[in-house]
C-alpha cells in the first residue's frame, strides 16, 4: 500500500513540475536577452543548489559524497547541462516552431534510453499513449497545419536541438540507474552543484565582463523564479518521480508542456485560445490515460529500489 501512495505522489508531483516548467516559457522570454545562454543557466544552477544547501544541511548534515556517488552526479548533471546548451545555441540558427517540434520526441526518445539503460519494458498501451501524444504535441506546435510541418528542414540550429533532446531522453534512465538509496533531497542538490560547476568552467570568461549594476531588478527576480520553481523544485519532483514510477512515464508529462504553455500565455495576454489546437489537446489527454493505465510493472520494480 505505501508503494501505491508513493506512486500516486508520483504523477501528481509531476503535474506540478510540468506547470512550474511551463511558467518559465513566459518569464523566460522577459529576460533571455539581458544575458548570454550559460550564464543564465549557470545562475539558475548556483542559486538553486544554494537556496537549497542549508535545508539540506539541516535535514541531512551536510557530508562529501564517496568517490562513485560523486561521479554519479556529475555524470548525471552533463546531459541537463547539454540539453540547456543544445537549447540557447540552437535559437539561434532556427525557429521557436521547429524546436517545439523536436522537442515533442523526448519521451519516445526516453522509452528507448530506458530500455537500453534499464531494461525497462514500454508495454503497447504505453506504446500507443507515445504515438499518440507525439501527433497532438505536433498538432498544437503546428497548429493543425500540414503544410508547416511537410515545409520541416532540418539545419544546422535544429541538428543542435535534437542532439539536445537525445541527451535529455538519456537523463530520467540515468537517475534511475545511478539512485543508490540516498536520499532524494541530497541526490539532487548534488546534480544542481555539479551543473553549476560545469556552467561556471563554461562561462567564466562572460562573466567577468558582465555589468551587473546595470541589469535590472526584474532580469535577478525573473532569474530567482527560474531557480528556485522551474529549476530546484523541478529537478527535485523528477528525480523523486523518476525512481517511483518510471522513466518513460515521466517523461510523458511533458506532453502536456504546450497544454500548460498556451494557458498561462492566454492568461497573462500573450496569446489568445486558437481552436485548431483543440484537437491535439483531446489527442494528448488520452495519449496519457494510456501512458499512465497500468502501474503494475512499475510497481514491481520498485520493491527493489526503496
Amino acid at each position: 500500500m505505501k508503494i501505491k501512495r508513493s506512486n500516486s505522489y508520483g504523477h501528481v508531483l509531476m503535474l506540478l513540475a510540468i506547470i512550474l516548467a511551463a511558467s518559465s516559457f513566459p518569464i523566460g522570454a522577459m529576460i533571455t536577452n539581458e544575458l548570454s545562454p550559460e550564464i543564465m543557466m549557470f545562475l539558475r544552477f548556483f542559486i538553486a543548489s544554494l537556496m537549497f544547501l542549508p535545508f539540506v544541511i539541516i535535514k541531512y548534515g551536510f557530508s562529501i559524497p564517496s568517490r562513485t556517488m560523486f561521479y554519479n552526479y556529475i555524470l548525471l548533471s552533463i546531459p541537463l547541462v547539454t540539453f540547456f546548451w543544445c537549447m540557447f545555441e540552437s535559437l539561434r540558427y532556427t525557429s521557436i516552431l521547429n524546436t517545439g517540434s523536436l522537442y515533442t520526441l523526448v519521451p519516445a526518445i526516453t522509452a528507448v534510453c530506458a530500455f537500453i539503460v534499464n531494461r525497462e519494458l514500454t508495454g503497447r498501451w504505453c506504446v500507443f499513449g507515445l504515438i499518440l501524444g507525439t501527433i497532438g504535441a505536433l498538432w498544437i506546435v503546428f497548429r493543425g497545419d500540414l503544410n508547416l510541418f511537410a515545409g520541416l528542414e532540418l539545419n544546422y540550429g535544429d541538428l543542435v536541438f535534437l542532439a539536445g533532446c537525445l541527451s535529455l531522453g538519456l537523463y530520467n534512465p540515468l537517475v534511475k540507474r545511478f539512485y543508490m538509496g540516498e536520499p532524494i533531497i541530497v541526490m539532487t542538490f548534488w546534480i544542481l552543484f555539479s551543473g553549476s560547476a560545469l556552467l561556471l568552467f563554461v562561462s567564466i570568461t562572460n562573466i567577468a565582463q558582465v555589468d551587473w549594476v546595470s541589469i535590472e531588478s526584474n532580469v535577478y527576480f525573473g532569474i530567482v523564479y527560474l531557480s528556485l520553481f522551474s529549476t530546484l523544485i523541478t529537478f527535485l519532483i523528477i528525480n523523486y518521480s523518476t525512481v517511483r514510477i518510471g522513466a518513460t512515464k515521466v517523461a510523458a508529462y511533458g506532453f502536456l508542456t504546450p497544454l500548460f504553455v498556451i494557458s498561462m500565455s492566454i492568461l497573462v495576454g500573450i496569446e489568445s485560445f486558437d481552436m485548431v489546437t483543440l484537437p491535439g489537446m483531446l489527442l494528448i489527454m488520452v495519449a496519457m490515460i494510456f501512458i499512465l493505465r497500468d502501474d503494475s510493472q512499475i510497481t514491481k520494480a520498485i520493491k527493489s529500489d526503496i
